[in-house]
């Protein structure tokens, strides 16, 4: 059987698998099919029952073959039911991948993103986290790979701060880049970037924790360019097609609404950021371009803190958007 997933919910699905017929499924068609359908080369996941597989058989004593207690199932009966309820625990999976951007992703972000959706890295992706949610724990919980696109809608983006991947620890990682849930402790990183807003932003006091959520909702898309990862493995699900996504939720910011949009602040905090950025091509004479170290604690003294990142974007967003456009940092101030 597979191992846990992510979050409680995701448990419950799986482990009612083997109990009952599998929940009805919304599915979101293609030309060319589901990508359940793509990915099984068979019907769709609302079928009635989904098909045993072949598999081997459990591993029982003789005896036990030949004198089974009363009551006590067949060795193919056991054989059948782990098997099939291992079969169906996949096809609920499968199913919740399949519907993952119809269900969580915000609007305005997933109407932007749609050809994405369908294009042969993104289904590739998407087989490989079912193989990593049949056997590994892997972070954020699903209902969470997309938070930052509800927190900040893609009309009301002001500044991006790009991060790597995934916290890949318990109850850290929730969908935005550096930001860990309630009531985890700052990581160091984090803790960094308070440092920083404690100087930057009058008022500012370093909370104890750091959910940054309440960041996000003013317009501060907190964006990681690989999206999961396998927990306690760090880089683990990089370069399987997420960077790909990314990089294209960056050039639809670039792109809305043309020449009327007054630009973002984009935060490239160390190199693979910096790359990012200059891959996409992002225009400096409209946009604002903040380049430094990263804030871990390996290179935050080579030149993140002290850069006065948080001071320049308020500075920018009140000259281009006006007085009052400027992000309240201290919103999750310590009180």
């Amino acid at each position: 059987m597979p191992k846990d997933c992510t979050n409680s919910s995701e448990r419950d699905m799986l482990a009612s698998a083997g109990k009952a017929a599998p929940a009805k499924t919304m599915t979101r068609r293609a030309a060319s099919g589901t990508l359940t359908e793509m990915w099984m080369k068979k019907p769709s996941t609302s079928s009635k029952r989904a098909a045993v597989p072949e598999g081997k058989a459990v591993t029982m004593k003789s005896s036990d073959a030949a004198n089974p207690e009363e009551g006590s199932p067949a060795p193919s009966e056991v054989s059948t039911s782990k098997s099939s309820s291992s079969k169906q625990a996949e096809v609920i999976a499968r199913a919740i991948l399949d519907t993952l951007e119809d269900d969580t992703m915000g609007e305005s972000w997933k109407i932007a993103l749609a050809l994405e959706f369908q294009k042969p890295y993104f289904l590739k992706l998407k087989k490989f986290l079912l193989a990593e949610h049949m056997s590994h724990t892997i972070y954020p919980s699903t209902n969470n790979i997309y938070s930052w696109s509800k927190l900040t809608p893609l009309d009301q983006v002001k500044v991006v701060v790009l991060g790597q991947d995934p916290y890949h620890d318990v109850n850290q990682a929730h969908g935005l880049s550096f930001s860990v849930l309630m009531p985890t402790k700052p990581p160091p990183s984090l803790k960094n970037i308070y440092k920083q807003l404690e100087t930057d932003i009058p008022g500012f006091k370093a909370p104890m924790t750091g959910d940054l959520s309440a960041i996000a909702r003013q317009g501060v898309l907190w964006l990681n360019t690989s999206l999961t990862v396998r927990a306690h493995k760090a880089g683990s699900h990089s370069r399987q097609g997420w960077e790909i996504f990314t990089a294209q939720a960056i050039r639809a910011i670039l792109q809305r609404k043309g020449n009327d949009q007054p630009g973002v602040v984009f935060m490239a905090w160390g190199l693979p950021a910096q790359k990012t950025f200059n891959s996409i091509g992002v225009d400096e004479k409209k946009h604002l371009l903040l380049k430094s170290a990263h804030p871990s604690p390996l290179s935050a003294h080579r030149g993140f803190l002290g850069n006065g990142h948080f001071k320049q974007a308020n500075e920018w967003l009140a000259k281009k958007y006006g007085k009052g456009a400027e992000i309240d940092w201290t919103v999750i101030s310590a009180k």
